[in-house]
């Protein structure tokens, strides 16, 4: 899930690789025929050479590992595999490995709802307190077009004080709808955008009530089934073969760590689902045809309504070309899916390591493709900064509806979040004004007005998601 409120405990951790491990190079199964796309007869060996050499910077630098796909017109590029997919036993990341997907969920969630509108079942144009008993009154004039596109104005749960106590304990839908059903609404349905993972809970309990299925049934039934995406499905406590092992970092320490528990009914149909590079392609190539829905549909679900977002996609320009795209984020996993339907290229990235920028390296590896610049990754320099600097700093901030502490510390800017001692981290000053956060990949910039007051900070790397200061 995108849970953007909860930028070090659930987006923000990365993991240090132990090593830069050479690829692990699979070709993706074919023992499902036709259903399976074939690898190009010849590939690009520069193309390859220069992910390899990429991705193993990024091992080192941002502390990626993972799996990757690039393809394009269906025709695979490159599918690799780097780092460790369990470390405690030595086993590699594969274009097999599964992997979380967290917020890619919703792509699959906007799909349910187009399958269900075209036959007849529900329309986009429906308000959601149809399909809802005891509806609040708040959410009358909510429809579930707002819900698709994050213009519902129901506040994020996720962004809940408690989420991260209730995250560990097994929900049914409806109690998740309990969270968030009696919370005002942030703004009046449809005015803006504002991403919400609860919009997305309330189309998977829609989704079970018009079709009589549980969501994951739903989608096994409908989509992955026909699709053959065998290696794709909702996670839960099942054994599930070459799953890959969440990671994080320790806020102090630096080194590896177990991502911290999510019970996976919780993000449900905003960030449940669990695949692999092949079967991601699978479902790309699916998408330029009538397989699932029509092509009217398919219009519908790619066209923005507030800003780029569509039903479940950011669509956009990006690297000068039409872009369809989205990513995820959950406790030990990022994801990320880039399709450019005009070249019909594709690019995937998978990794299990907390807090990877998944999206920075789709946008580069798709530079690489289409002859782009792109920077091959290096540590940043750290400077010193004057302790007058730093202290001016100092203060609240608040991001979203969540409190950022900034404290000077022995000459040591600190971050705390929500008051939460476990997600203190050393911001690393790269300027006067720029700061990594520690373990992660995220620049905060302090911005100060023509007074020279320091009045906000801004985190460029996560859509230039702004915190006033408030103290």
């Amino acid at each position: 899930m995108k849970q953007l409120s909860r930028l070090v405990i659930a987006l923000a951790t990365t993991f240090v690789c132990c090593s830069p491990l050479s690829a692990q190079d699979r070709s993706p199964s074919t023992s499902n025929g036709a259903a399976r796309l074939a690898v190009a007869r010849a590939p690009d060996r520069t193309l390859v050479s220069r992910v390899d050499e990429y991705l193993n910077a990024a091992m080192r630098v941002k502390r990626f590992g993972g799996s990757v796909l690039i393809a394009r017109n269906g025709h695979v590029l490159v599918s690799k595999g780097y780092g460790m997919a369990n470390i405690e036993d030595g086993v590699p990341n594969t274009p097999e490995t599964k992997f979380r997907l967290g917020s890619v969920t919703k792509q699959f969630t906007s799909m349910a709802v187009m399958m269900l509108q075209e036959r007849g079942k529900l329309s986009t144009n429906d308000l959601a307190c149809k399909y809802v008993p005891e509806c609040p009154a708040a959410w009358q004039a909510i429809t579930i077009r707002n819900l698709l596109t994050h213009t519902s104005g129901i506040p994020n749960y996720t962004a809940l004080p408690d989420f991260r106590n209730f995250g560990r304990t097994p929900m049914k839908p409806q109690a998740i709808v309990d969270l968030f059903k009696n919370q005002p609404l942030d703004f009046v349905p449809g005015e803006k955008y504002s991403y919400s993972n609860s919009g997305y809970i309330l189309l998977g309990y829609i989704i079970e009530r018009v079709s009589g299925k549980s969501y994951q049934d739903f989608l096994r039934e409908n989509i992955f089934g026909p699709l053959h995406m065998v290696n794709s499905g909702y996670d839960g406590n099942m054994v599930l073969a070459h799953r890959a092992a969440g990671y994080a970092n320790d806020p102090q320490t630096d080194a590896p760590v177990n991502a911290a528990y999510i019970d996976m009914s919780v993000p449900y149909s905003a960030g449940a689902l669990y695949s692999t590079v092949g079967d991601l392609l699978l479902w790309d190539q699916a998408l330029y045809t009538e397989r699932l829905i029509s092509r009217k549909s398919l219009d519908e679900m790619f066209t923005p309504f507030k800003g780029n977002y569509a039903y479940g996609w950011a669509v956009g320009p990006e690297l000068d070309r039409r872009s369809i795209s989205h990513g995820g984020d959950i406790y030990g996993f990022a994801s990320h899916i880039s399709r450019f339907p005009d070249d019909r290229v594709t690019v995937i990235v998978l990794t299990n390591h907390e807090g990877v920028a998944a999206g920075s390296i789709a946008r580069d590896l798709a530079a690489m493709v289409f002859g782009k610049p792109y920077k091959i990754p290096v540590a940043p320099k750290i400077v010193t900064v004057q302790s007058s600097i730093l202290d001016s700093y100092v203060g609240r901030y608040l991001l979203q509806t969540t409190n950022l502490d900034i404290t000077d510390e022995g000459g040591r800017l600190m971050w705390t979040q929500g008051g939460v001692a476990e997600s203190k981290r050393q911001l690393l000053p790269t300027s006067e004004t720029d700061f990594i956060l520690q373990g992660t990949e995220l620049v905060i910039r302090f911005v100060k007005d023509d007074k020279g007051q320091v009045t906000q900070l801004i985190i460029p790397s996560a859509g230039n998601m702004t915190a006033a200061r408030i103290k």
